[in-house]
């Protein structure tokens, strides 16, 4: 297994810091509004490539954390006139009901930085007594100057970066690279006391204290948008191995931007879309098929035209999933032949070949098209009359790999009573070559919204 990593800058076989293991964390959202499909397609991808290990054999520990303390979220609750903890908590519960919408699993840990407070000023403190850190006032103030490795993961020289940076009013800072670890309070902020004075955290040292606490010194996988990797992925690993003295992250994976009709996303361009706007038209397991069929590295372009032909591509493979289940459910238990075991022990390729794309830098648009592949063989060789133990073998593999990212999760279809009992009769009139009484009951089931196609794996059916 391989994947590209952005310290790096080159793709480099995954060895983990304990055989069998891996500790992965990804940055979560700041709950103060319903995240869009830019975010949404980060969190997916993580999602996925957490599924895929686990596949794959390992023992996954991930942690995903929640800012819960924020300018955007304290600015909110003043518009409102609510708490900041009422704002945070809304739209935590929001997170995980459209996460849910997306076939997205919750992490193992869903750190809050109101509840790691203990760990941060620590942290913050440790990097003061080692001379990493300054005060100035009631803030500290991380001294980019006495990391010599800085810009190591954006590549970047220090001198590039001092001169593109500035220092806002009223900063008291050394250097104007230096990021805050510690705010001093201001009126009507939420607080917690520590030895600066009363305060609250820096938005890049939370994700450094919770991934120690819970993944350890060093981990395995660290990732979010690429948005994140300057300054907030930078400054994690300057303040992380500043503390400790250890490499902070082996593999750093970073989501390629989403652009909608080829603009950047943005309210002003009214091209700002959350997962519960596309709700309204689309089923959102249409979303994450359209975002896992491009690789994650790669920008995205998403457009309502892209978003119809995922559901195509989507529809496609559950047709496949319900033709499958139909003949298990109608075929008879009849013992393989030899043509159909020899073909059934071919299907293990498919496997194989998934498993060696998606271990080349997780790519998920290759392992898609391995699914279709498979499918297409599927259709071509099965029928009613295909062995029950050869479909159920077909069946599963087909399963397990949608499964692996997430997909055709939905249960099949059930037929009322009395649509199963008019495609019944029109078998049966088949059968007996009353093709005018055929006709007219597949008429009265178009009327209810139900489509029939007779193929030679039988008769396949679909809603309209």
């Amino acid at each position: 297994m391989r994947f590209y990593n952005t310290l790096t800058r080159k793709k480099e076989e995954f060895i983990p810091l304990i055989a069998g293991e891996v500790k992965m964390y990804a940055c979560g959202p700041t709950v103060y509004n319903y995240f869009h499909i830019g975010n949404a397609r980060t969190f997916m991808v993580f999602d996925a490539l957490r599924r895929y290990l686990k596949y794959r054999g390992f023992d996954v520990t991930f942690v995903q954390n929640f800012t819960d303390v924020d300018d955007k979220i304290i600015n909110k609750a003043k518009e409102e006139g609510v708490s900041p903890e009422e704002i945070s908590q809304r739209f935590i519960d929001a997170y995980f009901y459209d996460a849910d919408t997306l076939g997205i699993e919750k992490a193992d840990i869903h750190p809050k930085v109101t509840e790691n407070m203990v760990e941060i000023i620590e942290f913050v403190k440790e990097l003061v007594d080692k001379g990493y850190a300054y005060q100035s006032g009631g803030d500290v103030y991380f001294d980019v100057s006495k990391y010599k490795e800085y810009g190591k993961l954006s590549k970047q020289n220090l001198e590039d970066l001092q001169a593109g940076a500035r220092i806002e009013i009223n900063e008291q800072k050394r250097n104007p690279l230096d990021f805050a670890l510690w705010k001093e309070v201001k009126p009507g902020e939420p607080s917690w006391e520590s030895p600066w004075g009363l305060g609250r955290p820096g938005w890049h040292i939370e994700c450094s204290a919770m991934s120690k606490k819970y993944l350890g010194e060093t981990i395995d996988i660290h990732g979010g948008g690429g948005d994140l990797v300057f300054p907030h992925h930078e400054n994690e690993i300057a303040q992380s191995e500043a503390c400790s003295g250890r490499p902070f992250a082996k593999y750093w994976l970073h989501v390629g931007y989403l652009n909608v009709d080829n603009k950047k996303m943005s309210k002003s361009l009214n091209n700002f879309f959350t997962p519960r706007e596309i709700a309204e038209e689309f089923d959102l397991e249409n979303l994450r098929f359209f975002m896992l069929s491009a690789h994650y590295r790669n920008p995205i372009n998403f457009s309502r035209e892209l978003l119809e032909s995922a559901k195509n591509g989507l529809d496609r493979l559950y047709t496949g999933k319900n033709n499958l289940e139909y003949l298990l459910n109608n075929s008879e238990d009849l013992s393989p032949v030899a043509e159909e075991i020899k073909w059934t022990q071919s299907l293990v390729s498919y496997k194989e070949r998934f498993n060696e794309v998606m271990d080349d830098d997780f790519n998920t648009a290759d392992g898609i098209a391995v699914i279709f592949d498979l499918i297409r063989d599927i259709n071509t060789n099965i029928s009613e009359k295909t062995a029950k133990t050869v479909l159920q073998e077909a069946y599963d593999l087909f399963m397990e790999l949608t499964g692996v990212l997430g997909l055709l999760n939905k249960e099949g279809e059930v037929l009322e009573e009395e649509i199963e009992r008019l495609i019944e009769q029109r078998q049966n009139a088949r059968k007996e070559k009353n093709f005018a009484l055929s006709d007219k009951i597949r008429d009265n089931l178009k009327k209810k919204g139900i489509v029939l196609e007779d193929t030679p794996q039988g008769v396949k059916w679909r809603r309209i």
